[in-house]
């Protein structure tokens, strides 16, 4: 596979390590938000190059392989699920998961390949949508108050993470319009699974 080839062998990750990493679990999308700040912060790649990628769907049921909350055949069903896109000016592009058991980073076509599988397997209610927009306009815009994460009784469905809730001077949340695969609402892009990977696969998936 061409994701495999000598151009994912020499890219030097945009990362720390992922067990270095900001983390707190169910909590993707501000992972990925403390991801951008970092490559933003480390001059390594412009941050430019990198792109934060919602994945969602009307429904908010979609399927991913690959997890580390389900390691094995079987797909974990998420509300929505945020990765990072690094395309790089070497002329390959790569997924940074930070809930994944495969490569961080990974070659696009193989994290395509094993995590997103083909639409064709999946009933077209469950189709995977892709909201993508430059990293660097997710850290101006993006707000969340962690609200989503509490049950009707107020009390955490998982712990929140230690720092401070991320916001702007505009919005102390708006988490929903990064979640919607509504083109008129939010920031960036909306593709769906074919038009993702063929505007950022190395390859026509």
């Amino acid at each position: 596979m061409e994701g495999n080839g000598p151009a994912a062998a020499q890219y030097q990750t945009a990362s720390p390590p992922q067990d270095a990493c900001v983390y707190s679990s169910c909590y993707c999308e501000e992972n990925i938000w403390k991801l951008c700040e970092y490559i933003k912060n480390h001059d390594q790649y412009p941050v430019e190059e990198c792109y934060a990628v919602f994945i969602s769907i009307e429904k908010k049921m979609i399927p991913i392989w690959k997890q580390q909350e389900k390691p094995g055949d079987g797909p974990v069903i998420w509300d929505y699920h945020v990765v990072l896109l690094h395309v790089s000016s070497g002329g390959q592009s790569f997924i940074y998961d930070l809930d994944t058991v495969l490569p961080f980073s990974c070659p696009i076509d193989t994290y395509v390949e094993d995590a997103f599988k083909s639409d064709e397997d999946i009933h077209p209610q469950f189709r995977r949508k892709f909201r993508v927009f430059h990293a660097d306009s997710y850290l101006k815009n993006f707000a969340s108050d962690q609200s989503h994460m509490k049950d009707s009784s107020g009390n955490w469905r998982e712990p929140p993470p230690l720092y401070p809730c991320i916001e702007t001077g505009d919005s102390k949340t708006n988490l929903n319009d990064f979640i919607s695969m509504d083109p008129e609402v939010g920031w960036g892009t909306v593709y769906t699974h074919s038009e993702f990977t063929h505007w950022f696969g190395s390859k026509n998936c």
